[in-house]
């Protein structure tokens, strides 16, 4: 029985003060009791299914807030006891069953465990797709949140009016970094956004009062500005109908950001395999004395179903859940031919872009003009500080649902001078700063991509992006683990490297982590036309990115370029050949690139130096080609030696192209420490002009 399909009762005629169909609101119960049954009694131990959690006592007022969650914009983000809720929204029986059981189709394809669900709905209420990650579900909602606003606000599009976003999630990731920095955003930006907060009282073992002092986040947040509370029993039907509709409202007509705490009991196990040795025998009866099944039944029987009604509801209940797992069961196993597809966005025979389900913009949805990979050569070389902010003020001109933010991005214009002048230009809708939060930065981009905007988050400096890592990552595998369902394009720009110093916290590279990260495409320019061509590119493209630009060749000399045309890309995987040689190859990146060039120069030899402009992916065809030409390699990097970029060109190498090397494959890189303050121990690590020179002509006395 579906949410459109069963019969109703008119909640007017029970109880006025909740719009509630309490006939389907008891059918999901039971069916989703009978879900839970069926997973503990017979799936989990005949290991059908590897990975499960209960939702038992939790599933009363998820399933009341699903049916108030019926405006066509709105979305809800849960974790892993959030199927009562998705049921409501939507969620097929069989898909349910079908997530667990490792089966074809459905909301991964067997990709992601049974438990983390998603729904793509672009015509009614949306699930965006669960974490694994306690916490990491708050702030992609305030992005989403943020988005609704930008979408009634700024594209004038009036079908998001009175949407809200909802972040579910239980009392213990109410002690996480992404539920503050999205209560931050929420408040500080007076958000439609609902934190929905389920108090069963543990976190795994773990009591409340380890997670929040007092044990009552709705207590300790009551004086908090611009925020609402409601606080209740998440097991009384009526009770919790009136405070979540109440809540709901709240948000919906604009008035702030709300957050509801509801106390249930978790009448289960953490998971299928805990025992909870862990709690008194007093303390399971007194929970299972507030199961809100028989509440409910309580509440309805005799007044408004009678007993037989009950007991057809149960049957009922049973039979869709043993044709659903028939169904679920008959689904053909995932084909392990296709687990390497959708990790990046693909396009099919004709060239034209296969779109996810949900999230992003594909770019035939924008009409851009034609792009060329012609430099169009304009007035006089510009710095690559004058090139980015030209390349976002064009792009911000002709995609309207691109917007740039981040730590200090607007008056001031950014710690580098990026962004300056832009806020002024578009606007604090479209330009704008951020709380210091880089998870809250990175989780609200990943948000407002799945609402169909193009976010463009700038992290300060490259170590500062560490604290985001749960979110990047999240937002890297989204695609993959949701089989293209859902993505995130976004270009997130991150300066970093030495500068006239170095210190271990702002000049730090390590691009090889997010070479290493499923899903991300890395640029890193060395000049200023480079940078105009690759930025441009990422920000057409349907495909997360890291935009690294090297704080030395922001304004330096050697990185000047004229502006090469406001339609200038530069495919990714393409690199430059710098110059052409004989002897060797000399493969680098990013800030080695002008001191390999000075380095050639110095050495008498004939080399050939190929900038490789991307990472991920690389040009690996340019490389082995112009090697198996000269017979030898240099890398050169910034990054440390031990597993730095350099080791995976180097192995590629080896394998490809061993009985054509003349001599080993040489790195040259800084050493495995973090990057030195004082200028004279900094050139004493990073390689200089110097030491590539020094390297060149050992490499080619081999």
């Amino acid at each position: 029985m579906s949410r459109s399909n069963a019969a109703r009762v008119a909640a007017s005629d029970l109880h006025p003060q909740a719009h509630i169909d309490w006939y389907q609101v008891a059918y999901q119960l039971l069916v989703s009791r009978a879900l839970d049954d069926l997973e503990e009694g017979t799936l989990v131990p005949a290991k059908e299914v590897l990975y499960q959690f209960s939702a038992r006592g939790h599933d009363l007022s998820q399933i009341i807030l699903g049916q108030l969650l019926k405006h066509p914009r709105d979305a809800v983000s849960g974790y892993y006891r959030s199927r009562p809720l998705m049921l409501s929204l939507g969620l097929s029986l069989e898909d349910a069953l079908g997530g667990p059981l490792m089966k074809a189709g459905g909301y991964s394809d067997g990709r992601d465990i049974g438990v983390v669900h998603n729904f793509p709905n672009l015509d009614g209420p949306c699930g965006l797709p669960m974490s694994g990650g306690v916490g990491a579900q708050y702030t992609p909602i305030a992005g989403w949140a943020q988005a609704l606003r930008y979408h009634v606000a700024v594209l004038k599009d009036s079908r998001y009016k009175g949407s809200i976003g909802v972040a579910h999630g239980g009392e213990a990731s109410c002690a996480t970094n992404g539920f503050w920095s999205a209560l931050t955003i929420a408040t500080t930006q007076k958000l439609p956004m609902l934190f929905y907060i389920e108090d069963n009282g543990y976190g795994i073992s773990t009591t409340s009062d380890y997670q929040t002092p007092g044990a009552d986040i709705a207590a300790n947040l009551a004086s908090f500005k611009q925020l609402r509370i409601f606080s209740g029993d998440g097991t009384d039907p009526q009770g919790a109908a009136e405070l979540i509709e109440s809540a709901v409202n709240w948000v919906r007509e604009g008035h702030s950001p709300a957050l509801i705490r509801l106390t249930v009991p978790r009448l289960c196990g953490h998971s299928a395999q805990d025992t909870q040795s862990y709690k008194s025998e007093a303390r399971i009866e007194a929970e299972q004395a507030r199961d809100p099944l028989p509440k409910l039944k309580h509440f309805l029987v005799p007044d408004t179903l009678s007993e037989a009604d009950w007991q057809k509801l149960e049957q009922q209940a049973q039979a869709d859940v043993a044709a659903a797992l028939s169904a679920a069961r008959a689904r053909p196993q995932p084909s392990a031919a296709q687990i390497t597809r959708h990790v990046f966005a693909e396009v099919d025979s004709q060239g034209i872009p296969e779109v996810q389900r949900q999230g992003g913009v594909a770019p035939f949805q924008l009409s851009y003009p034609a792009a060329s990979t012609i430099a169009a050569v304009e007035g006089q070389r510009i710095n690559m500080v004058t090139a980015i902010r030209r390349t976002l003020d064009s792009e911000l001109s002709v995609n309207p649902r691109m917007v740039v933010f981040g730590e200090d991005v607007g008056p001031k214009g950014g710690v580098h001078a990026v962004t300056l002048g832009l806020q002024d230009k578009y606007g604090k809708d479209r330009v704008f700063d951020t709380s210091l939060s880089e998870e809250g930065i990175i989780g609200r981009a990943l948000g407002m991509a799945q609402a169909g905007l193009l976010p463009v988050p700038e992290i300060q400096f490259r170590k500062y992006a560490d604290p985001a890592e749960e979110q990047l990552n999240d937002c890297g595998t989204l695609r993959w683990r949701t089989n293209n369902r859902f993505a995130a394009p976004m270009v997130v720009r991150i300066p970093g490297g030495f500068f006239k110093c170095g210190d271990p916290w702002h000049s730090q590279t390590a691009e090889v982590k997010w070479t290493h990260a499923i899903g991300w495409q890395v640029a890193m320019p060395s000049n200023a036309a480079d940078a105009v061509g690759l930025l441009r590119f990422a920000l057409r493209d349907n495909n997360p990115t890291i935009f690294f630009e090297h704080r030395n060749l922001l304004d330096d000399v050697s990185a000047r370029r004229p502006y090469p045309g406001d339609q200038y890309v530069i495919p990714f995987g393409k690199a430059a050949t710098l110059l052409q040689g004989e002897r060797l190859t000399l493969v680098t990146w990013g800030g080695m690139v002008p001191r390999c060039l000075k380095a050639a120069e110095m050495s008498g030899v004939s080399v050939e130096v190929l900038d490789l402009r991307t990472l991920s992916p690389w040009d690996k065809e340019a490389v082995l080609t112009s090697v198996k030409k000269t017979g030898r390699c240099l890398i050169v990097h910034e990054d440390n030696f031990t597993a730095g970029f350099g080791a995976e060109i180097a192995a590629t190498l080896a394998n490809d192209c061993f009985f054509d090397l003349d001599a080993p494959v040489r790195r040259l890189t800084m050493p495995d420490i973090p990057s030195p303050h004082h200028p004279a121990l900094l050139n004493a690590v990073v390689p200089t002009p110097e030491m590539i020179c020094a390297a060149i002509q050992q490499l080619v006395e081999v």
